[in-house]
Formats: C-alpha cells, sequence, structure tokens
C-alpha cells in the first residue's frame, strides 16, 4: 500500500511494508494494525495517528514534527519489544494515553514535545534533544511528561531545564547528570531513582515522594522548592536524624 499525503486509513492491517522516503504528511490513520513496517526518511509531519497499534516499527529519520499519536500501543509483549525512533524529528509531536513501554529515542529531536498520560517504563532518550536555537544565541528547552510513568526510564544526562514532569512516575528511572533546574516535578515519585549529578535548582517539588533522595548525590539543589513535610524525609535520607522538640 502507498501512502499519500493527506490520505485516510481506516481499520486496516498494514504488515511488513517499506515506506522508505514515502511524503505522507497530515494522513490519518484510524485503528489499524501497523507491524514491522520501516519508517526511513518518511515525511509523517501533521500526521494522526488515532487507536493504532504500531508493533516492532522502525522510525529512522523520520519527520514527525507535530504528529498525533493518541490511544496508541507501540509495545510488542510478546517480543519484549518497542517501538524506534532513531535521529527523527517529533518536534511538537504529542502522544496521549500510549504504551511506549521500552520506546527508544535515540538521537532525535523532541523540542516542544509533550507525552500525556502515556507508560514510557524501561523508554530510553539517548542522546536526543529537547532544545531548539533561535538565531545564533537564543537556545530554548521545551517539553512536557504529565502524569507519565517513566519507572526505569534512561534520562541520563537530558537537558530538561524549565520542563514540565508534574505527577510523572521516575520510580528508578535513570536521571543522573540530566538537567532540570527549574523543571515543574510536582508529585513526581522519584523513590529509587538514580539522581547522582542531577541538577535540580530551581525545581519544583512541591508534593512529590522524595525518600531516599540525598540531596547531596545531585548537582546542584539551591532554591530548590519543598513542602514543610518533605523536608523530614529529605533529612532522614542525608542521615540526619531529626528529633521532637
Amino acid at each position: 500500500m502507498a501512502l499519500q499525503a493527506g490520505g485516510r486509513v481506516e481499520g486496516q492491517t498494514l504488515s511488513d511494508a517499506d515506506w522508505a522516503e514515502a511524503e505522507a504528511s497530515d494522513a490519518v490513520f484510524v485503528g489499524c494494525l501497523i507491524e514491522d513496517v520501516r519508517f526511513a526518511d518518511t515525511v509523517l509531519q501533521g500526521a494522526r495517528f488515532e487507536r493504532c497499534r504500531l508493533i516492532r516499527c522502525r522510525f529512522a529519520h523520520a519527520d514527525l514534527r507535530e504528529a498525533v499519536f493518541e490511544d496508541c500501543q507501540f509495545f510488542d509483549p510478546a517480543a519484549q519489544r518497542g517501538a524506534a525512533f532513531a535521529f527523527s524529528r517529533l518536534d511538537s509531536a504529542r502522544f496521549a494515553r500510549c504504551d511506549l513501554t521500552h520506546a527508544k529515542f535515540e538521537g532525535s529531536e523532541l523540542y516542544d514535545v509533550r507525552f500525556e498520560v502515556c507508560n514510557l517504563t524501561g523508554a530510553s532518550f539517548a542522546r536526543s534533544s529537547f532544545a531548539r536555537t533561535f538565531g545564533r544565541k537564543v537556545e530554548r528547552i521545551a517539553a512536557e511528561f504529565l502524569d507519565c510513568n517513566l519507572g526505569l526510564a534512561d534520562l541520563s544526562e537530558a537537558r530538561l531545564a524549565g520542563a514540565r514532569l508534574a505527577r510523572s512516575r521516575l520510580r528508578e528511572a535513570d536521571i543522573s547528570n540530566a538537567d532540570l533546574e527549574g523543571a515543574d516535578l510536582t508529585g513526581v515519585d522519584l523513590f529509587g531513582a538514580i539522581v547522582d549529578g542531577a541538577k535540580l535548582a530551581g525545581a519544583d517539588l512541591r508534593g512529590a515522594e522524595v525518600s531516599g533522595l540525598d540531596l547531596r548525590r545531585l548537582g546542584a539543589y539551591h532554591d530548590l522548592k519543598i513542602t514543610a513535610d518533605q523536608q523530614f524525609r529529605l533529612l532522614d535520607a542525608m542521615g540526619i536524624d531529626v528529633q521532637p522538640e
């Protein structure tokens, strides 16, 4: 089956297709099973996927700017494999209520990406960028992970200053050496997270699960925002025995 820009595909099974270099901007896929498909240099800018299963698919150098994925399944439980996004453009892409377990975002452009109520367990963001340069000197970072499960995810060395991760679960996630300065971390669960060298200066951690978070392991934490009841858990994690007056 050939992809077409602006086309609509509904309720079809699409397997083992090679859509390399296909042009399918603004295409719409509804209720489709898409298996073992190779999206290499494929243009899917502005495309929309609703209630689709994209199993064992690989997006390599694909253009997914402003693409929308709603209620989509990317994880293959039989093979324990997720989708691969390698060196792809996902600027302003939107993922809502998607299963992206074990997804690999490698060397991809993710400026202004939004994940909402997504399962990103074990997902990896190696060498991906959430930044964009405007002009010669102005760089901005934008990303949202809202109400997502990021347990065991690899966000090490990610540059997410000012990003929004509110109410997301980061249990045992690797955020070592990540830059989360000024980030919205309200209500996040950081239990067991690897935080060595992470920069949380100015981040908002109010309402977050911070048991076991040793501030001494962080790269920066000045102006960190917490509530009064959280201070006791942070002090306990540092080995300080807080006694009642």
